[in-house]
C-alpha cells in the first residue's frame, strides 16, 4: 500500500524553508499532497491560484509531489486523499508549542493519521514568508530566500 502524507500551510509565498520540507518529505513517502491552505484569519499576498501555480512550477522536478487546496478542517481533507500523515516543518521551539496543539486535535479528530516533524534545515531555520515579503517589499535581496519564480512574482506584485 503507498504511503501518502499532506503537506500543508498558506505557502504565501513558498520558500526554500518550504521546499526543503517537502523535498524530504517526498524521500520518506510515495505521494506527498503539497497542499495549499485558504486562511480566513491571514491577509494573503497571493490568491491561493497564484500559490498554487508558484508551487507547481518550483516542485515540478519532484515527481511524487500533488499540489492541491483545501478550505475546512485539514484532517478531513487527509483522509479524503488518503493520507496516512501530516508533515510538518519545525524551525524553532516556539514552533513547537503551536504545532503540538494543531496535532493533540488532529489525533482527537481522527487517530490514524500521525503528525510527522521534520527540522527545518539550520539555513532555514530564520526563515518566514513574512520576513520574505517585508524583505521584498522594499527591494531587498531575496534571492537565496525563494526560487528565481517567486522572486518574480514577489517583484511583480509589489513593483508591477
Amino acid at each position: 500500500m503507498a504511503s501518502i502524507a499532506v503537506c500543508p500551510g498558506s505557502f504565501d509565498p513558498i520558500t526554500f524553508g518550504h521546499l526543503d520540507i517537502i523535498r524530504r518529505g517526498a524521500k520518506v513517502f510515495d505521494q506527498v499532497y503539497v497542499t495549499v491552505l485558504n486562511n480566513s484569519s491571514k491577509t494573503a499576498l497571493f490568491t491561493p491560484e497564484e500559490r498554487i501555480q508558484l508551487i507547481h512550477e518550483v516542485t515540478k522536478d519532484i515527481p511524487n509531489v500533488k499540489v492541491d487546496s483545501f478550505q475546512g478542517l485539514l484532517i478531513e481533507y487527509a483522509k479524503k486523499v488518503g493520507a496516512s500523515a501530516i508533515i510538518r516543518g519545525l524551525r524553532a521551539v516556539s514552533d513547537f508549542e503551536y504545532e503540538m496543539q494543531i496535532t493533540s486535535m488532529n489525533r482527537v479528530l481522527n487517530e490514524d493519521i500521525e503528525t510527522f516533524f521534520i527540522m527545518t534545515n539550520n539555513q532555514y531555520s530564520f526563515l518566514s514568508s513574512s520576513i520574505v515579503k517585508e524583505v521584498a517589499k522594499y527591494d531587498g535581496n531575496i534571492s537565496e530566500l525563494v526560487p528565481k519564480p517567486v522572486e518574480a512574482a514577489l517583484k511583480k506584485k509589489y513593483f508591477g
